[in-house]
């Protein structure tokens, strides 16, 4: 038989070249094919036969920032047995061109590579027969592509189990690194210049020991609209691409509206795990209040738009344009526009012009044309200056940059613009971003650059996610009733063995951050609500070797027990922290939440469809703590939640968790980055 034998080079290596090499043939090679197999230069070219490797171009900027790449195969062997593997052959080598195999990571993830052990030897991450994919069964009058990973510690975190070979599914499709999914689809891949922050989920932790959990809110919804993207074009999203709590704060939910003189109010409620039957799930749920559009301040708006030549596509700058005109319709006399725009230069093309004249305002919008590189930190420092120059004291004083996040000319780099919107949102100008289009999209640098800028982030992926965003929640979106919003939540050691926040991994904070109010944190727009879950362990009380002592102090300096506390039942307490928004000092407000053994059927419809809209996150990350959860349990639990649903939008989730349960084939997604 005819087979190619070779070793894997280090991930690093792995980013200048690899390429096919061909072994002898054996005897019975000889006897079993009439047609040798075809060679593989160093060159990546192929000699004819029914296997080529596709010729890989010079490396790019994008191609060098991969920590993973492996060959495209476009034919099979004629005989069904061959064996594929990677072999080094040095950096004069041309790079290949797919990061990502198994279609759910970016090339531009930030998550370092693993370092791989040496091939071959025990333990090693990269050992032969993991990395191999044996063709079953496939003829040369059946040519299919299949792509062979290069690193299958990156998706498991393990090692392959000894002696485990990845073989090819009865249906052609790939279980080389998910060996327990042969009927996974392989998604065609992310392209390799999208960049998507890497996300190590939150893991349990003891109560005792680590009391504290605090992180900052998050109101952005742009992970979900993304993610529906990748779904509806027929692929699974990337799994750094999924981020839990944009899935669920992308809905509303019917908190109480605010009483008080806080401008939001706070719900608490508990159940059991839908997918864990050992554990409970609490939701913490913040209201900010409604406020009539006349009642809102003026608002001093300046529209950075990018025109450069990676936006003239029509999910791109047409889509922005029409999303825009929506918003103009919205403006009041008081409310001020300038537009400003960037491509291989920034210029002016609007000046401050009022809300009264939406017909300037709409002229100057449609004369954009799309061209040229992408000079976006020039762009963002003239969008500032146009701000504080039409500056409105006690108004909404906002930029809003429109992007696919390309900023790759001038004055760029992700220190130089942080620093510069730190310094404008000290002087009162925020920064909202609505991301834009496919490809090279640059999620991570745009969820950063609206963090900085105490601004919202969005994903526009439609026309009716504009309205969504421009029109039905433009107040939110525009106008901030409390900023640097933190929660601090205290777990009971008596009642709560461990915990997990699901979610918000990149909004941690650390405890002593709560009570300092020179840390920034998230902002809560006007009728905006943020929702936070937790899954706890409840605490299994240890039986006392003698009875309660009847004369002792329970509660001050003498024997302490722990018994017969008023906040024994207590679950946690979760604080507030928060500043008007043109405060410098935070208010602390708090609540207490007590155990119960309400059933999950007996939840709140608001509390189940949170879940499920959590639960579908789970699945699509391929969580190690997703529990018994698949996209039909996700679907199950999404229908009997529904509620009001007026803008439909909890019907369209039900239809992306059975789009994506027919891209998933089995429905169900491996574990990555965790092991099984």
């Amino acid at each position: 038989m005819s087979r190619l034998t070779a070793s894997l080079c280090s991930a690093a290596i792995l980013l200048s070249a690899c390429s096919l090499k061909r072994a002898e043939p054996d005897a019975a090679a000889a006897k079993s094919t009439s047609e040798p197999a075809p060679a593989v230069s160093e060159t990546g070219t192929t000699s004819p036969g029914p296997v080529t490797a596709s010729p890989n171009p010079a490396p790019t900027a994008a191609s060098k920032q991969s920590n993973l790449k492996d060959v495209e195969v476009t034919g099979w062997m004629d005989n069904p047995s061959a064996v594929y593997i990677l072999e080094n052959q040095g950096s004069s080598a041309p790079a290949l061109t797919d990061p990502d195999p198994l279609g759910q990571r970016s090339a531009g993830s930030t998550r370092p590579a693993e370092k791989p052990g040496k091939p071959g030897k025990k333990g090693s991450p990269l050992r032969d027969k993991s990395l191999a994919a044996e063709q079953l069964g496939k003829s040369a009058s059946a040519p299919q592509p299949h792509r062979f990973g290069a690193a299958y510690q990156d998706y498991t975190g393990q090692p392959p189990a000894p002696g485990k070979e990845y073989r090819e599914g009865d249906d052609g499709r790939c279980a080389r690194c998910y060996p327990d999914q042969a009927n996974r689809p392989e998604p065609a891949p992310t392209p390799e210049s999208e960049e998507y922050a890497a996300i190590y989920e939150n893991p349990f932790l003891a109560a005792r020991g680590n009391p504290l959990s605090t992180f900052s809110i998050d109101v952005d919804g742009a992970s979900y609209s993304n993610s529906r993207r990748f779904i509806q074009e027929g692929q699974l999203p990337p799994a750094d691409a999924v981020r839990i709590e944009e899935f669920v704060n992308y809905f509303d939910y019917d908190y109480p509206q605010p009483t008080g003189s806080d401008p939001f109010s706070i719900s608490t409620e508990i159940a059991s795990t839908p997918w864990n039957a050992s554990t409970k799930l609490v939701r913490i749920g913040l209201q900010g209040r409604r406020m009539e559009a006349s009642r809102l301040p003026p608002n001093n708006l300046v529209f950075l738009i990018d025109v450069s030549g990676s936006m003239d596509t029509p999910e791109k700058l047409p889509l922005l344009k029409d999303g825009f005109r929506m918003l103009i319709d919205q403006l009041r006399p008081q409310d001020k526009v300038s537009i400003v725009v960037y491509a291989g230069a920034a210029g002016m093309v609007l000046p401050p012009t009022p809300g009264s004249d939406k017909e300037s305002i709409r002229e100057a919008l449609d004369r954009l044309d799309a061209g040229g590189s992408t000079a976006g930190g020039a762009g963002l420092r003239m969008a500032y200056q146009a701000a504080q120059n039409a500056f409105i004291r006690g108004g909404n004083n906002r930029v809003i940059l429109a992007t696919d996040g390309d900023f790759n000319v001038g004055v760029s780099s992700d220190a130089d613009l942080i620093r510069l919107i730190e310094s404008e949102r000290g002087k009162g100008v925020f920064l909202s971003v609505l991301g834009f289009g496919t490809g090279n999209y640059k999620d991570a640098k745009m969820e950063q650059l609206a963090d900085k800028g105490d601004g919202n982030y969005f994903y526009v992926d439609n026309i009716n996610e504009a309205r969504k965003v421009l029109v039905e929640k433009l107040a939110g979106t525009l106008f901030a009733i409390a900023k640097d919003v933190k929660l601090q939540v205290e777990f009971n050691p008596a009642t709560v063995s461990t915990y997990r926040l699901i979610g918000y991994e990149n909004r941690a904070l650390a405890a002593e951050d709560f009570n300092d109010d020179r840390k920034d944190a998230g902002e809560l727009g006007a009728g905006a609500s943020v929702t936070a879950l937790y899954e706890i362990v409840p605490a299994v009380p240890a039986r006392p070797k003698v009875d309660p002592l009847k004369y002792q102090d329970k509660g001050g300096s003498g024997w302490n027990w722990g018994w017969g506390k008023a906040h024994d039942a207590e679950l946690l307490t979760v604080k507030f922290r928060y500043k008007q928004p043109g405060g410098s000092s935070s208010k602390l407000i708090s609540r207490s939440l007590k155990g119960s053994d309400a059933a999950w059927q007996d939840a709140s419809e608001d509390f189940r469809f949170a879940a499920a809209a959590a639960g579908f996150g789970l699945v699509l990350r391929g969580s190690r703590f997703r529990g018994d959860l698949d996209f039909d349990k996700v679907a199950a639990m999404a229908s009997g939640a529904r509620g009001r649903d007026t803008q439909g939008r909890r019907a369209e989730f039900a239809t992306l968790v059975e789009q994506a349960r027919a891209l998933a084939g089995n429905g169900r997604v491996g574990y990555r980055g965790y092991g099984e």
